[in-house]
C-alpha cells in the first residue's frame, strides 16, 4: 500500500498530456471517460496488490514461527516485484500497449509472485521396515553358473583306480567319457556301507550301523532324537518324518525331483509295486540282493529310507524305475525335474549319459556328476580313507578317525578314493582338478546352486561345494 499511494496522486492531466504527446499529428483521439482509471493507474493498483499478498505472507509466516507451526516449503520464493520506473523518474515517454490495457499480454508480463510448487517426498516413519530392493546383476552371487537341472549317477562300489585311473575297468566311463569331461580326482566317499553313502548325499546323516550294512531289516531309527549338530542318532533304517532331505528342499522351493532305479519296474512280475518300492515295515528286506527275473536292490534306492518321502503321495509318482526316463527327456525342458537321481549298471551307463546328453534338459543348464557310492572296503587292497572335514559320526563312534598332522586326507573313517566326473557346458573337456571333495561336497554344491540352506553335515563350515575354478568353462 505504501508503494501505490504516491502513483495514484498523479493528475489526469498530467497523463493525458503525455497521452497526447505520444499520438501523431492528424489522428483523431477518442473521448476519455473520467470515471475510468487509466493504463498506468490499473497497473501501479496490480503491484500494490501483489506488494500487499507479499506483506499479508511475511506476517502469516512470522506468525505462524511464534505460534510453533512448522514453515512448509512448497518451492523456491520469487523476489519481491521491483516498482516500475516512471515517466518521471525516467524522462521516457509512456507508450501505451497490451499490458496497459489488462489483456492476456499483462498478465504474461507481469511477474508471478506465486512460487512454484516442489514435488514431495514421502519419508518412511521412524522404525518402519525399509522397502524391499530388487536384486539387480551386480548383486548376485558370483562363482556359480545358471545351472538348472542336476544328473547324479550313482554306480555300484568302484575305486578310483578302477574306475579312473590307467587301466579302467569301464573304457566308456574311465576314457572316452574321460575326455568330454573335468574329472575331480580328489574326490571321496564320506563313511562305510553303499546305503549309508547315499543317505549321506540326500541328507547329511552319518552311518548308522544298519544302513552301513544296507538295512537287512526295513526298520525306523530308534530312538530317533537330533543332536545340535542335526544328526539323527540311533539305530535302524528308516528316518523321521522330521529328517530334513534335498528332496524335500527342492519340494518346498517349489522344485521337482525323480530317482530313476534300475529294477524296480520288475516288481510287476510278483505282484510288487512298481514305483516307491520298499519292504514292509520291521521286515526282512526281499531285495537286499538281485534275484532271477528282478534286478531291484533297495538299498539302491536312498529315498524310500525317509519317511517323509516313502509315506508320502509324491513318491509313488517321482520314485521309478530306470527306463521311465527316456520318455521324461524327451520333454520340454522346463517340465523336467531340477534333480534327477540315476541308479543304473555300468552296462547301461553309455546309454544313459547319451539320452541326457541329447536332450533339451541337458542343453538348457544340464549338469551331470558321476561317481560310486564307495571304494572297495574289502579284498586285497580295501580304501577306508576320508577327507575334508572329520566328522565325529553319533551312532558309530569308533568310525571316525583322527585327521593326519598335514594333509586333508584321514587313513580311516571314510568311504575310500572315488573319483568324481563332470560333464556339462560349464565346465571345461579334459580337465582335472586335485582339490579335495567328497559326498558332503556334492549336497552341498546342489543346495547352493538351488540356493537351499545346508543340512546335516553339509553345514559344516569347514566344508566347500564347487565353485568357479570347478566350473571352469569359458564364458
Amino acid at each position: 500500500m505504501i508503494l501505490a499511494l504516491p502513483l495514484t496522486e498523479k493528475k489526469d492531466d498530467q497523463k493525458v498530456s503525455a497521452k497526447d504527446s505520444a499520438t501523431p499529428e492528424g489522428s483523431k483521439q477518442e473521448p476519455t471517460s473520467s470515471s475510468t482509471p487509466s493504463p498506468w493507474a490499473f497497473a501501479m493498483a496490480v503491484l500494490g496488490m501483489l506488494a500487499l499478498g507479499v506483506l499479508i505472507g511475511s506476517v502469516t509466516d512470522q506468525v505462524a514461527q511464534n505460534a510453533g507451526f512448522p514453515t512448509v516449503l512448497l518451492g523456491s520464493s520469487a523476489p519481491p516485484p521491483e516498482e516500475e520506473p516512471t515517466p518521471e523518474t525516467t524522462g521516457a515517454e509512456p507508450v501505451e500497449s497490451e499490458a496497459a490495457g489488462g489483456g492476456e499480454a499483462a498478465t504474461a508480463a507481469t511477474p508471478s509472485a506465486i512460487p512454484t510448487e516442489a514435488p514431495l517426498v514421502e519419508e518412511p516413519l521412524p522404525g518402519a521396515p525399509k522397502p524391499e530392493v530388487p536384486l539387480v546383476e551386480e548383486d548376485l552371487p558370483t562363482g556359480l553358473p545358471e545351472v538348472k537341472h542336476v544328473f547324479v549317477i550313482m554306480l555300484r562300489e568302484g575305486g578310483y583306480e578302477e574306475n579312473f585311473g590307467k587301466a579302467p575297468t569301464s573304457s566308456y566311463l574311465g576314457k572316452e567319457l574321460l575326455k568330454q569331461g573335468e574329472l575331480l580326482s580328489n574326490y571321496f566317499a564320506v563313511t562305510k556301507g553303499e546305503l549309508a553313502n547315499q543317505i549321506a548325499l540326500l541328507s547329511g546323516q552319518g552311518p548308522t550301523p544298519e544302513t552301513a550294512a544296507n538295512c537287512p531289516t526295513y526298520g525306523d531309527v530308534t530312538p530317533g532324537t537330533e543332536s545340535t549338530e542335526g544328526q539323527v542318532e540311533g539305530s535302524g533304517c528308516v528316518y523321521p518324518v522330521a529328517t530334513k532331505t534335498l528332496p524335500g528342499q527342492l519340494t518346498e522351493a517349489g522344485l521337482k525331483w525323480k530317482a530313476y532305479v534300475q529294477g524296480i519296474e520288475d516288481g510287476g512280475a510278483s505282484g510288487q509295486p512298481t514305483a516307491c518300492r520298499h519292504p514292509a515295515p520291521g521286515t526282512t528286506d526281499p531285495n537286499s540282493t538281485a534275484i532271477p527275473g528282478d534286478a531291484y536292490e533297495t538299498w539302491r534306492n536312498p529315498f524310500v529310507y525317509f519317511h517323509s518321502i516313502a509315506d508320502g503321495p509324491e513318491c509313488a509318482e517321482a520314485d521309478v524305475g530306470l527306463p521311465q526316463l527316456a520318455a521324461d527327456l524327451k520333454l520340454k525342458a522346463e517340465k523336467f525335474p531340477a534333480l534327477a537321481y540315476l541308479a543304473p549298471d555300468e552296462a547301461q551307463l553309455k546309454t544313459v549319459v547319451t539320452e541326457i546328453k541329447n536332450s533339451l534338459a541337458y542343453k538348457d543348464g544340464g549338469l551331470i556328476a558321476i561317481t560310486s557310492t564307495q571304494a572297495p572296503q574289502e579284498g586285497e587292497d580295501p580304501d577306508e580313507s576320508g577327507c575334508c572335514i572329520d566328522p565325529d559320526f553319533p551312532n558309530l563312534p569308533d568310525n571316525g578317525a583322527a585327521a593326519p598332522p598335514t594333509g586333508p586326507v584321514r587313513e580311516s573313517g571314510g568311504g575310500g578314493r572315488v573319483g568324481l566326473l563332470l560333464l556339462s557346458p560349464f565346465v571345461e573337456p579334459e580337465t582335472t582338478s586335485e582339490t579335495y571333495f567328497n559326498h558332503f561336497s556334492l549336497l552341498v554344491t546342489i543346495e547352493e546352486l538351488f540356493e537351499l540352506e545346508r543340512i546335516g553335515y553339509a553345514a559344516e563350515p569347514a566344508l566347500t561345494g564347487f565353485d568357479e575354478s570347478i566350473f571352469n568353462a569359458a564364458g
